[in-house]
């Protein structure tokens, strides 16, 4: 399985299937790869229990999704939206198969951030030509691009964003004389200055939320705070859209309307909002919000569901570094120590992922459910070397998450309505 997927990762982060020389072709060898992994998983002696939340989450949600189409006058578009869920559940669940794993998890991480450092690579060479070897040229604003899913150049910024700790982690593990720590350090660097190349400001904030939560947990919130605000005065002074970050500024205004727009059509459709799809039915752009977007589409009932399946993915790593780290056995103590840097890893490729997708409707797409497979299958094995870990439980938590989803759809509106007042200063 893991060989299939393997490809299959790297088929959906290049894409040479969509270069221009072999998009005729007619072969699809993405799907193939896809169901190979999915046939040699069902036919595996290896398959673990589908016991973690995050699995009954997404098929709950998938089914919740089904629902607000059908509800909202469009029966034939719940299958619709079945078929397009579908390669991410399958997904999602191949990649936390995989990961439970240690070995795997680094080799899903190692594909990973290769994928990204050709994608980094692809946009300097567009830079210095003016157009990359897919074909694709720099976008109107200097901008780097690439093809397909990553033809805009704030979803490169959220690969890129991914993939630099799974890089840094890799780096600190040092080997073959200080060449691989060499390597890692600078597939990192050249993901950070891709990042830059994208000008992507969803993508520097992100950059910020990363460096702020690794020094938070390694150095307190005082140093935290003080070196954040002192990167981020720095970053504004740098030849980037971060200087044109204001909210009256007219694409900063233009995200604050489409968030208006998404919490009326919540306000209009509670429940289950006015479908998963429908949201520029509504109005002109799309919500330019990964929380609104779904909160808009699916109402309360599919936007509690999705908060939980991406709160619990939060909660996994979080639960790994509150544990005491004080272990009496030498060797089972490196066991751990490891651990939490696989958990401090996940948890700031979480945390920079959902920065960016805070100012981007991206609650659908792959690169999420890669990521969030990651940590289930992590965790789940990590529950499985380490017997004190605590299992997470919908049926015991449902209810925060009920008052969770509320108290976050009140302040996206809180939000929406500050930073118009600020827009109109």
């Amino acid at each position: 399985m893991m060989l299939f997927l393997l490809i299959w990762l790297g088929l959906v982060l290049i894409r040479p299937q969509e270069y221009p020389a072999l998009i005729d072709v007619g072969i699809p060898i993405l799907p193939l790869a896809m169901l190979g992994a999915l046939g040699t998983w069902v036919i595996s002696r290896e398959r673990r229990p589908l016991n973690q939340p995050t699995y009954l989450l997404f098929a709950v949600f998938i089914v919740v999704g089904m629902f607000t189409m059908a509800i909202n006058g469009w029966v034939g578009g719940a299958l619709i939206r079945l078929f397009e869920f579908l390669p991410s559940l399958f997904t999602l669940v191949l990649v936390a198969q995989a990961a439970h794993s240690p070995k795997n998890c680094l080799r899903i991480m190692w594909m990973i951030s290769l994928c990204a450092i050709v994608l980094a690579i692809h946009g300097i060479e567009q830079v210095k030509l003016g157009q990359g070897w897919t074909g694709m040229p720099l976008v109107q604003d200097g901008r780097i691009q690439y093809v397909g899913i990553f033809s805009d150049p704030n979803d490169l910024a959220m690969l890129f964003i991914m993939a630099i700790p799974m890089a840094l982690l890799m780096a600190g593990r040092g080997g073959l004389l200080g060449l691989r720590r060499l390597f890692w350090w600078a597939v990192a660097l050249t993901l950070l200055y891709g990042v830059y190349l994208t000008d992507s400001r969803g993508g520097f904030l992100a950059v910020m939320a990363m460096a702020g939560i690794w020094l938070w947990l390694r150095r307190g919130l005082i140093v935290a705070g003080t070196l954040g605000a002192a990167g981020m005065a720095g970053l504004m002074m740098l030849p980037t859209r971060m200087q044109e970050l204001d909210a009256g500024e007219s694409s900063a205004y233009g995200r604050i309307e489409t968030w208006y727009d998404g919490i009326q059509m919540f306000i209009a459709n509670p429940v289950f909002g006015v479908g998963v799809g429908n949201f520029t039915s509504h109005t002109l752009l799309t919500a330019h919000n990964s929380f609104v977007l779904v909160l808009a589409e699916t109402g309360i009932i599919g936007y509690t569901v999705w908060l939980a399946m991406v709160g619990y993915c939060f909660l996994m790593p979080v639960t790994v570094l509150r544990r005491p780290a004080a272990i009496e056995d030498p060797e089972r103590q490196h066991l751990w120590t490891v651990e939490r840097r696989m958990a401090m890893t996940l948890l700031i490729s979480m945390a920079g992922f959902f920065a960016c997708a805070f100012f981007l409707s991206r609650s659908y797409v792959i690169l999420l459910y890669i990521l969030l497979g990651l940590v289930t299958g992590w965790y789940g094995g990590a529950q499985e070397r380490w017997q004190d870990l605590p299992a997470f439980s919908v049926r015991r938590d449902w209810f925060k998450w009920c008052v969770a989803s509320v108290a976050s759809a009140v302040a996206l509106w809180l939000v929406v309505k500050v930073l118009f007042v600020l827009a109109g200063s």
